[in-house]
């Protein structure tokens, strides 16, 4: 069986999350009132970043391994505390974020990682991913 956690050697220094929106359409009339018709109970394209600050070329080759091993089979990523989630303490936040948890929420890479090279074998890392509702 294939790993595709998060390489967990190092903390993000930065991390970004927004919470998805319920997929719906709107409908407004000329009067100003407004219909929904909401298509499902779960919030969808949630985002989350993660900056890694002058790490080295192992940690980045990690990591693009790791991108090139879930994006080939179209698989998910999966974050534990010691990973992407290092340092996150709220339970509530972690849920949200964490992979197989009841949120039915699956985490792919949203485009691929962004490498910024400081110095020779020190670089600034970017990855971006996004949920999807796994409605298995």
């Amino acid at each position: 069986m294939t790993d595709y956690s998060f390489p967990d050697t190092v903390a993000p220094s930065s991390r970004s999350f927004t919470a998805g929106e319920y997929p719906q359409t709107v409908f407004e009339a000329q009067n100003g009132a407004k219909s929904v018709i909401r298509y499902g109970n779960k919030a969808v394209n949630a985002t989350l970043t993660l900056g890694f600050t002058n790490v080295n070329d192992s940690f980045v080759s990690d990591v693009l391994f790791n991108y090139k091993t879930v994006n080939s089979k179209w698989n998910n990523v999966t974050f534990g505390k010691d990973n992407g989630l290092q340092g996150i303490e709220q339970l509530q936040l972690r849920d949200l974020i964490s992979s197989g948890t009841n949120s039915g929420l699956k985490w792919r890479y949203d485009g691929p990682p962004k490498v910024t090279s400081v110095q020779p074998g020190t670089n600034n890392l970017s990855c971006k991913f996004v949920a999807c509702y796994d409605g298995d």
